[in-house]
C-alpha cells in the first residue's frame, strides 16, 4: 500500500469534514470520510485523491438512512479487525419489571431458604447482535447472504439472594439473503430492502425451562421521509408433539404463535443528527389479542457514548416468558443504533 497516497487521503477526508460540518450532518460527513478511505483502499488506483473526494460527495449527497447503513457496513465488512452489527446492541445496567415471572423459578424460593417471590423487580438486560456476509458475488451487488447471531440475556444481579443468576439468555443464529432494490423496482417509499431467512431461537437450557422454535421469516424494509419501516413476517416450522412433558424429544413451546403471533412490525427515525427513536409491535391477530410493544429512544453522552432508555410492555419479550405479561422500563447504553 502507499502510506503516502493514504495520508493524503485521510487528510482530504479531514478538510471535507471540516468544511462541511456547517452544512452536512454528522453521519453525513462520517459516510463521507468512509467513502474516501473505503475508495483509497480498495478503488481505482487511476483516479486522483480529487477525483475520489468528487466521487464520494456525490455520493453521499443522494444517500438516504438506509443507503447510509449500508455505506458504514460495506466498510466494516471489508476490516477483518472490526464486527458488523445486525440488530441493536445495547446493555441495560437498571430496568425495572412491575411483575416479574416467578412460575419458571418457584424452586429458588426454598433453594434460597427464604420465602415470598425469588425474582428481583431491578435486573439488568442486554443484548448482542452481529452479522457476517458469508456470500456477496451476486452479479447484482446490492444482494448478499448473511449469517447472523443474536444474544439477548436478562441478570438478575442485584438479587444476592440467590447469587446474582441468569435468569434466561436466547440465542438466535440465522442466515438470511439482503436484496436492496434498484430505484425503478421500488415498490413504496424513497428506498427498499427484501429480506428472507431462517432462524432457530432457543435458551439453551434443559427440562422444565426449555424453549425453542424455528421460523422461516421475510422482511419488508422501506424508507419514506427519512423514516425507516419494517414489515416482519414468518412461518413457524412445525414440531412433533412431545410424547410426555418432561422429555427434550418434541415442541417444548406448541402454543407460542398464541403469544408471539406471526409478523412483527417495527420502525425508526433519526433527528437533529444524533436522536433516534424506535418502536416494536407485535400481535397475534386473534380475538384475545395478545400482543407487545416496545418503544426505544438513543441520545448523545459523548462521543461514541449514547445513552439508551427502552419501554418493553406484552408478552414474548424472551423466550422463558413468551406466555406471561411482561411491563419493563430501562435505562443504559446503546453500543450500535439502527440508523
Amino acid at each position: 500500500m502507499d502510506f503516502t497516497k493514504l495520508s493524503a487521503t485521510l487528510l482530504v477526508a479531514l478538510c471535507a469534514q471540516s468544511t462541511q460540518a456547517a452544512s452536512a450532518s454528522e453521519d453525513e460527513v462520517a459516510a463521507l470520510n468512509q467513502c474516501i478511505l473505503n475508495q483509497t483502499i480498495s478503488g481505482d488506483d487511476t483516479r486522483t485523491i480529487k477525483e475520489v473526494r468528487e466521487y464520494c460527495e456525490q455520493q453521499v449527497s443522494a444517500l438516504s438512512q438506509l443507503d447510509k447503513r449500508m455505506a458504514r457496513e460495506r466498510v466494516t465488512e471489508k476490516n477483518r479487525n472490526v464486527l458488523t452489527p445486525h440488530h441493536r446492541n445495547y446493555i441495560l445496567p437498571v430496568s425495572y419489571i412491575k411483575n416479574p415471572n416467578n412460575r419458571p423459578f418457584d424452586g429458588f424460593a426454598d433453594m434460597a431458604n427464604k420465602e415470598g417471590e425469588p425474582l428481583d423487580n431491578v435486573e439488568a438486560k442486554y443484548q448482542i447482535s452481529l452479522k457476517l456476509p458469508i456470500y456477496h458475488n451476486f452479479k447484482d451487488k446490492d444482494q448478499a447472504i448473511y449469517m447472523g447471531v443474536t444474544l439477548q440475556s436478562y441478570w438478575q444481579v442485584y438479587n444476592k439472594d440467590i447469587s446474582s443468576p441468569f435468569r434466561e439468555t436466547n440465542y438466535e443464529p440465522e442466515i438470511f439473503w439482503v436484496n436492496f432494490l434498484d430505484d425503478e423496482n421500488v415498490l413504496w417509499g424513497d428506498e427498499m430492502a427484501f429480506v428472507l431467512g431462517i432462524s432457530h431461537q432457543s435458551n439453551g437450557r434443559s427440562q422444565p425451562n426449555s424453549r425453542s422454535w424455528n421460523r422461516i421469516y421475510a422482511n419488508f424494509i422501506w424508507e419514506y421521509d427519512g423514516f425507516v419501516f419494517s414489515f416482519k413476517p414468518w412461518y413457524r416450522l412445525p414440531e412433533d408433539e412431545k410424547p410426555a412433558d418432561n422429555l427434550a424429544k418434541g415442541d417444548d413451546n406448541p402454543d407460542i404463535h398464541k403469544y408471539m403471533g406471526y409478523f412483527e412490525l417495527s420502525g425508526a427515525y433519526r433527528f437533529d443528527n444524533d436522536h433516534e427513536v424506535g418502536m416494536m409491535l407485535r400481535n397475534n391477530a386473534g380475538g384475545d389479542n395478545r400482543g407487545a410493544v416496545q418503544l426505544d429512544w438513543s441520545f448523545p453522552i459523548s462521543g461514541r457514548v449514547r445513552g439508551y432508555a427502552q419501554y418493553f410492555n406484552g408478552y414474548g419479550e424472551s423466550l422463558i416468558d413468551y406466555n406471561a405479561h411482561i411491563q419493563r422500563l430501562g435505562l443504559g447504553i446503546a453500543i450500535t443504533d439502527l440508523l
